[in-house]
């Protein structure tokens, strides 16, 4: 049964040459999303490519489309899951690719909950929040986030580190804070929050 039904063709990828259409099945088993992305040949929208998937827990997909990786180009996030009793959304981010004219999808944004694109950084960050919390600052690679930096506060301590070219992780700050503390930042060199 249909549950949700999306349509857009004035925002994505390039704005009024593309269209995408995302429906969100139900059966007494499971949950399914279906993503129709089109590009426009003369007056006619062609299918470019379908993308299906299975989602975890009965709510919506919430689409949202913006662009990510700063290219000018607008890009769709869905959600796919929520964690922490909700205060971690989890979705599933599609790269519009100018080249191939298709949407790429990045195997691992769902371990990056609350994404947003940073503008003072010119990246990816994300928000995970558990007993704790974390700002992650990303870089998309290929069809994957690259995480470069973070930013954690977990039991009275801030940590501040950054990872080299190989993604290996160096602590480069570390002090006492407030218990409690549930900030999250735009910036980790220096320290600045949102």
């Amino acid at each position: 049964m249909l549950e949700e039904h999306f349509v857009d063709s004035l925002h994505i990828g390039r704005k009024h040459h593309n269209k995408v259409e995302i429906s969100q099945f139900s059966k007494s088993d499971s949950i399914y999303v279906i993503i129709r992305f089109y590009a426009r040949a003369g007056a006619r929208w062609s299918l470019k490519q379908e993308i299906r998937f299975r989602k975890a827990g009965d709510i919506d997909c919430d689409p949202k489309i913006s662009d990510f990786n700063h290219d000018g180009y607008n890009d769709l996030t869905c959600v796919s899951l929520q964690a922490a009793r909700g205060a971690n959304e989890v979705r599933r981010l599609y790269i519009y690719n100018k080249e191939e004219d298709r949407l790429v999808y990045m195997r691992n944004s769902e371990h990056y909950p609350n994404m947003q694109y940073n503008p003072y950084l010119n990246c990816i960050d994300a928000w995970l929040v558990y007993g704790g919390c974390s700002t992650v600052f990303l870089r998309v690679r290929g069809d994957r986030l690259q995480e470069f930096a973070s930013v954690e506060i977990y039991d009275g301590l801030l940590t501040v580190s950054d990872n080299d070219r190989y993604g290996k992780e160096k602590v480069i700050r570390r002090m006492k804070i407030e218990k409690g503390d549930m900030t999250r930042f735009r910036s980790y060199k220096p320290l600045i929050p949102y």
